[in-house]
């Protein structure tokens, strides 16, 4: 059985691998026992509608019993994650400067991470606030180098954070000692970012504990699919999230009737002997190469059977 008893599963790998079809498998798995899940796609393909027949977006929406998917959009969430920081900034930072400060604002937006950032956020609104209307919750995320750095943010922000409210405490008490007759200051901005660094401390407390979230990696019997699981699955291990489970799929059948075929089975054979002993560690589970695409519930469904076995 692949599921467990964890309310929370990121599902990643290499674009092509199935990544999204196995995902959307694994919260069907869920629904179909009886739990109230939420499938959510961070990756910009978005594929999960596609398999569904349903215009999902950027909105919770039932797909099937017991089943509701959201299309997160990284670019409109980055969005509305620049807007708020300028809706929060405004009261703290003076009228004089509202302006300029929006500007270095606008400009930090189109910088590396910016995205992630925001769409990091937004997950930690699901996980904190979202996830307590649902009894299972599966991440579908975008390809292998996106989904380790979106990871690994809240270990990162939580020092950037930690190293701002630092320099914060030591302005303010300098501010105390020479303005304020040595009374306390009130900072705005530091109580923001002590609020920012408890949520950052609180999601990834989730994220650390196995009991509540499994991180699963999908991949093909290839060989650029196996080098780069192994390189995320070192680097997330650096970062204390443990990759539990692969789904190793797209396996040729046994019954083969060309030389072409039965040349790729014997290749086929190599990489999955490469795969056991590269991946000890891991639960390997293994799903056939489907006559088909994935396209519809009833093909999904199918699919499920054969990961759930």
């Amino acid at each position: 059985m692949i599921l467990d008893d964890a309310k929370i599963m990121f599902v990643g790998g290499k674009g092509g691998v199935g990544k999204s079809t196995s995902a959307a498998a694994l919260a069907l798995l869920c629904a179909k026992q009886g739990k109230k899940t939420l499938l959510v796609s961070t990756d910009p393909a978005h594929n999960v509608g596609d398999i569904f027949h349903k215009n999902i977006g950027n909105k919770i929406t039932n797909v099937y019993p017991n089943l509701f998917a959201l299309e997160i959009n990284p670019i409109e969430e980055s969005k509305r994650y620049i807007e708020s920081v300028k809706g929060n900034l405004k009261g703290l930072v003076k009228s004089t400067m509202i302006d300029e400060v929006n500007r270095q604002i606008d400009t930090a937006s189109s910088t590396p991470g910016a995205e992630e950032a925001a769409m990091f956020d937004r997950i930690v609104s699901i996980v904190l606030k979202d996830g307590t209307n649902f009894d299972k919750i599966v991440f579908d995320t975008a390809p292998t180098g996106h989904t380790v750095r979106l990871l690994s943010l809240p270990e990162l922000m939580s020092v950037w954070i930690e190293g701002m409210l630092e320099r914060r405490k030591k302005i303010n008490k300098n501010y105390s000692q020479l303005l304020n007759d040595g009374e306390p200051v009130e900072d705005p901005i530091y109580e923001v970012l002590q609020k920012r660094k408890e949520k950052f401390a609180k999601v990834r407390e989730v994220l650390l504990d196995s009991k509540q979230t499994r991180f699963i990696f999908v991949l093909n019997p290839e060989r650029l699919p196996i080098l780069e699981t192994e390189r995320a699955i070192k680097l997330l291990d650096s970062h204390h999230l443990h990759v539990k489970t692969l789904i190793i799929n797209k396996i040729l059948p046994d019954m083969v009737d060309s030389d072409f075929f039965r040349r790729r089975k014997e290749q086929e054979k190599e990489y999955l002997s490469l795969i056991e002993t590269t991946f000890e560690k891991q639960v390997l589970k293994t799903v056939p190469l489907f006559e088909a695409d994935i396209f519809s519930v009833e093909m999904l469904e199918k699919f499920a059977d054969k990961l759930n076995k």
